[in-house]
C-alpha cells in the first residue's frame, strides 16, 4: 500500500535509510507492503497549531446575533484533563473574570431533568447503545436546537464547552467537534466555518504531510485499505477475464476511471499484480483521477502532481506500460462531463471506474446522484467497484434527501452522524497512540464533515453518505447487476484484517443489518458494527 509514497527512497539514500518495509503476499494478485514509520513527537505546540486552524476561540466562537449583549463574545476553551470533569468540577473551574465569557455562571445549574451518566464511554455510543456523556449531552443539545428553545441551547452549550476538548479523550473530541458545528448552525455561518477550516487545511497540506497521514492510517486502521483491497481484486479479476477471451496476441489496455479521494494509495498493489504476469503478457494501464471540489486548490494540485510523478516511475520501475491523468474539477461531481474524458483510447481499452468514496460527494438535490450513476452506466464500463461509509445521513426518509431539513430531518442526521462518528474517532482512539500528528489530521478532517452535516444545507452538502442499501437501489435502477467478490478476494480481505489489532472483522451483506438482501457486497465493522461497504458492479 506504501510503495507509491515510499518511491522516494529510490532517489536518495537518506531516505533509505530511514524506513524499513517488508513484503507479503496473501494471493498473486494481492501483495501488501508492511511498513513502519518513525512518529514525529508530538509538541506543546500542536495547540497552536490548531489554533491557527479552527479561529483563536477555537471550540465555538459566539458573535453579538446569539449573545444577548452587544458586544462579541467567545466561549473560552478548556485544556484536556487527565479525567473526564463532572459538571460540578467544571463549574469551578470559571474564574472570577466572566466578563470574557459569553454567559454568566449565575444563569446556569445542571438540568435536573437530565440524567447524564458520566462513567460511561464513547464506545457504547459506537455500538449503537445509549452512548457516553457526550452522545447524551450533544442529543440534548441539538434537541434544544430544533425546538428554538435558546435558554436550554445556552445552558447545554456552556456544560458542553466546559467538558469538550479536541486533545482530550474520545468523549472530549466528540463533544468538542459536534459544538462546534452546532455553534455554526446556530449562527448561520456553516459554509463559512466550512471554507475557513478548509482553507487553514491547505495552508498547511504538504506532499510529505499527506504521505505520513496516509501511511499511518493504513499502517493502523483497515479503514481505506480494506476497499482499496477489495476493489483492485474485482477490477484485477474481471480484466483477466475479458482479456482471457479475447483471443487478441496484442497486450490488452486497461483505462481506470478513478472517482476517489485516497490520493492514489490504491493502485501500488495493482501495479505490483500487473507486473507478475510475463513481459509478453503485461497489459497496458491508463490511470485517470479525477479531483473535484468546490474550489480548486494549489495545494492539492501540487500533491497530485508529485503523486503523478512517483507513479510513474513506479510503473517503469515495475515494468508495466503506465499512462496517468490527473482532472482537476471544480463543482459537484455530477457537473463532470464523462463523455469528453478519452477513456477508451481509441476504442481498444477495457474500462473500470472506481468509487471509493466518491457517490456521497454528489449532491443530493434534485436526482443528481441517480443522474451521474446514470452517467457512469452510459460509459459501458467492465466493472464499476463502489466503496462506502455505512451510514444513513440523508436527512429526507426517502428520495433524495437534499430538500430542506425540518426539524425531524435535522435531528435525523445528527443522531446518526453522532453514532458514525462516535465509532470513527473509537477506532482512531484505539488504534493509533494519543500524541499522533496524523490521528490529529483525520480527526480534523472528520471535524470538517461533521460541520459539513451539521451547519450546512442538505442540497451543498458533500458529506450525506447512505446505507448500502440505498445505493444499491440506486445501482440497480441505473441497469447495473451486483457481481459477487470470489473467494479469492475474501481471503484476500480477511488475510488483511489479521495485520490489525482486534476489533476488525469481514461481515458479508447476509450478515450485516439489511432486512431487505438488497445490498451485496461485504462489509468491515468495527466492534460488530458495519462502518465500510465495498461491492462490485457490472452493466
Amino acid at each position: 500500500m506504501d510503495t507509491l509514497f515510499r518511491l522516494v527512497s529510490l532517489q536518495s539514500s537518506d531516505q533509505q535509510s530511514s524506513f524499513k518495509s517488508s513484503r507479503t503476499s496473501s494471493s498473486s494478485r494481492s501483495s501488501k507492503a508492511n511498513h513502519h514509520l518513525f512518529h514525529q513527537p508530538f509538541q506543546n505546540r500542536e495547540e497552536e497549531k490548531y489554533r491557527e486552524e479552527c479561529g483563536n476561540n477555537y471550540h465555538v466562537c459566539v458573535d453579538e446575533d446569539f449573545s444577548s449583549s452587544s458586544s462579541s463574545k467567545h466561549l473560552q476553551p478548556h485544556p484536556s484533563t487527565a479525567a473526564t470533569p463532572t459538571p460540578s468540577t467544571a463549574a469551578t473551574t470559571t474564574t472570577a473574570s466572566t466578563a470574557h465569557v459569553l454567559f454568566e455562571l449565575a444563569d446556569f445549574s445542571f438540568p435536573p431533568d437530565l440524567n447524564i451518566d458520566f462513567a460511561s464511554s464513547s464506545s457504547a455510543a459506537a455500538g449503537g447503545g445509549g452512548g457516553g456523556w457526550a452522545a447524551q449531552l450533544l442529543l440534548e443539545c441539538a434537541r434544544a436546537v430544533a425546538a428554538r428553545d435558546s435558554q436550554r441551547v445556552q445552558q447545554l452549550m456552556w456544560m458542553l464547552n466546559e467538558l469538550a476538548s479536541p486533545y482530550g479523550d474520545t468523549e472530549q473530541k466528540v463533544a468538542s467537534y459536534f459544538l462546534q458545528a452546532l455553534f455554526a448552525r446556530l449562527t448561520s455561518a456553516g459554509p463559512r466555518t466550512l471554507l475557513t477550516l478548509a482553507a487553514a487545511s491547505d495552508r498547511t497540506c504538504s506532499f510529505d504531510s499527506t504521505r505520513r497521514t496516509a501511511l499511518r492510517f493504513q499502517e493502523l486502521s483497515p479503514w481505506s485499505s480494506f476497499g482499496h483491497v477489495a476493489a483492485n481484486g474485482a477490477i484485477l479479476e474481471s480484466f483477466l477475464d475479458a482479456a482471457g477471451g479475447g483471443g487478441s496476441p496484442q497486450p490488452q489496455r486497461l483505462h481506470i476511471l478513478d472517482l476517489s479521494n485516497t490520493f492514489c494509495t490504491q493502485w501500488p498493489t495493482l501495479l505490483e499484480a500487473l507486473a507478475t504476469r510475463s513481459s509478453d503478457d503485461t497489459p497496458h494501464l491508463s490511470i485517470t483521477t479525477v479531483v473535484s471540489s468546490a474550489s480548486p486548490s494549489a495545494a492539492v494540485q501540487r500533491v497530485m502532481k508529485e503523486i503523478g510523478q512517483r507513479m510513474e516511475k513506479f510503473a517503469r520501475l515495475m515494468g508495466v506500460p503506465f499512462k496517468f491523468n490527473v482532472i482537476h474539477h471544480a463543482g459537484d461531481l455530477s457537473e463532470l462531463d464523462l463523455d469528453r474524458l478519452d477513456l477508451r483510447e481509441g476504442g481498444g481499452a477495457l474500462l473500470a471506474v472506481n468509487c471509493v468514496n466518491a457517490l456521497h460527494s454528489v449532491s443530493p438535490a434534485g436526482s443528481r446522484r441517480d443522474l451521474f450513476i446514470n452517467a457512469l452506466r452510459r460509459l459501458q464500463p467492465l466493472i464499476v467497484t463502489v466503496v462506502e461509509e455505512e451510514s444513513d445521513l440523508q436527512a429526507a426518509s426517502g428520495g433524495d434527501g437534499g430538500g430542506e431539513e425540518g426539524e425531524e430531518g435535522f435531528l435525523k442526521v445528527f443522531r446518526e452522524s453522532l453514532r458514525f462518528f462516535s465509532a470513527y474517532f473509537d477506532s482512531l482512539e484505539e488504534s493509533f497512540p494519543r500524541t499522533s500528528n496524523e490521528r490529529l489530521a483525520l480527526e480534523r478532517a472528520a471535524g470538517r464533515a461533521v460541520v459539513d452535516l451539521v451547519a450546512c444545507p442538505a442540497a451543498e452538502s458533500a458529506e450525506r453518505r447512505e446505507t448500502a442499501a440505498g445505493w444499491s437501489l440506486r445501482m440497480r435502477a441505473a441497469g447495473f447487476a451486483p457481481a459477487a467478490f470470489s473467494e479469492d478476494v475474501a481471503d484476500d480481505v480477511r488475510a488483511l484484517l489479521r495485520r490489525y489489532r482486534e476489533g476488525w472483522s469481514m461481515r458479508s451483506a447476509g450478515e450485516a443489518d439489511d432486512p431487505g438482501g438488497a445490498a451485496p457486497g461485504i462489509f468491515l465493522a468495527w466492534k460488530d458494527q458495519p462502518v465500510v461497504w465495498a461491492s462490485a458492479w457490472k452493466p
